[in-house]
């Protein structure tokens, strides 16, 4: 038996247990998940610290190495994110629809549990426990499989959860971490089609589309996040300043951070400037057309199409004049990841246009793209954020880690 087969046949004969416990029972093991992590924070740090010393010896980039960091404060995070949930509605067996039938049959739509759902992710240690605790309450066993990089943590925060959840009385497999990290073991997971019901690939595009590629297992693809603004003409600049800079800047590491802005041409020599000085206090790197070397200068690295393909993840930054709001669209058309785009306008119609035409999960007027997070949605903490159109799209809370279930009722009837 190979070691997924093991982790599967475990997970299969723990799920019972979790897709049909109660909602006070899920939320008794939320609570000590919650309590546990920060009763245990010292031992989890200690861990972490090593770890991340580990991948800055290697090279890794600041903004890589912020991804993989956990201290006080981003434990606290995650033991409130369990909170989150626990004040969160329960879905499974919520009631999404129902008719009788002219021969007499009730039919209910409601929902419940995938089952068993597989997770692929990189980096970030705090996944671990917020794809866990997602699962736990919306009644689903989980299989994690984090990174080689956050592995000594992440066993950590396994064994704490695993701890909790038998300590509730329940069967701590409901829980799983992936310990062999190996492309071999991944590839096997995508392919455990006995065990799992859905594999939700989260990271960088390498490893979504080697999964959505590769997986045998039902995917939704989430994550990578080439991620747009649009400074329209009629844009107030303070406010095209600051919305731009918290995109790129506040943490550059993540999905939803930005990697490209598009300018009106009509307000290009007013905006870039006000634009460059601010990422300067971050020394972001920018990358731009023609028009931005001319106005901003040499410092400007010239732009390439991979380089409008690109999410950096970094203090770097692709910048683009363009002639319109439909120009801007155009190239959002082409180059985004479908994730989260902006625009800064003060024009009804245009941000009408902006709305209506680009196709992507998230689109804003007028405020940040770091916003496209479930705990800002007010949907709790999240499995990641969905680029795909089929069952879920965007951030994906509770309602998106269910199913759906048809319930008939009759009195004798037969066709």
């Amino acid at each position: 038996m190979s070691y997924i087969d093991e982790l599967g046949k475990k997970a299969l004969k723990a799920k019972q247990s979790i897709m049909t416990a109660s909602t006070d029972e899920k939320n008794k093991i939320l609570r000590a998940i919650a309590a546990k992590l920060v009763e245990r924070s010292s031992e989890i740090i200690r861990i972490n610290e090593e770890e991340v010393k580990r991948a800055a010896d290697r090279g890794t980039s600041g903004p890589m190495l912020d991804r993989l960091k956990l201290d006080e404060g981003r434990i606290k995070g995650m033991s409130d994110a369990c909170i989150e949930l626990v004040n969160l509605e329960d879905p499974v067996y919520e009631v999404v629809g129902g008719t009788k039938r002219p021969n007499g049959m009730r039919i209910t739509k409601v929902r419940v549990p995938m089952g068993v759902i597989g997770i692929i992710f990189e980096s970030r240690p705090n996944v671990t426990v917020d794809a866990a605790t997602l699962c736990i309450k919306s009644g689903n066993a989980t299989i994690l499989r984090g990174g080689s990089e956050a592995i000594e943590t992440n066993k950590c925060l396994m064994d704490i959860m695993r701890e909790a959840v038998s300590e509730c009385g329940f069967n701590p497999d409901i829980v799983q971490l992936v310990t062999e990290t190996s492309h071999e073991v991944s590839a096997e997971l995508m392919k455990a089609n006995d065990y799992l019901d859905l594999l939700i690939p989260r990271g960088g595009y390498r490893l979504i589309n080697a999964v959505v590629q590769n997986a045998t297992v039902p995917v939704i693809e989430t994550g990578t996040g080439n991620c747009h603004i649009y400074i329209d003409a009629t844009a107030d600049i303070d406010m095209a300043v600051n919305i731009t800079n918290n995109g790129k800047t506040q943490r550059p590491g993540v999905c939803n951070a930005l990697e490209t802005c598009l300018v009106s041409e009509e307000i290009a020599d007013t905006f870039l400037p006000a634009l460059k000085e601010k990422l300067d206090e971050h020394n972001v790197e920018i990358r731009g057309c023609e028009r931005t070397k001319a106005i901003l200068g040499e410092s400007v690295v010239d732009a390439t199409d991979e380089d409008y393909a690109t999410e950096f993840l970094d203090y770097i930054i692709s910048i683009k004049v363009v002639k319109d709001v439909y120009e801007a669209v155009e190239h959002i058309s082409k180059y985004s990841t479908g994730h989260s785009e902006c625009i800064i306008t003060n024009d009804y119609k245009n941000a009408c246009v902006f709305q209506q035409t680009v196709d992507s999960a998230c689109v804003y007027v007028n405020c940040s793209t770091r916003f496209t997070d479930g705990g800002e949605f007010g949907l709790g903490a999240e499995i990641g954020i969905s680029t795909q159109k089929l069952h879920a799209r965007g951030p994906m809370g509770l309602k998106e880690l269910t199913t759906i279930k048809f319930l008939i009722e009759g009195t004798g009837q037969i066709r």
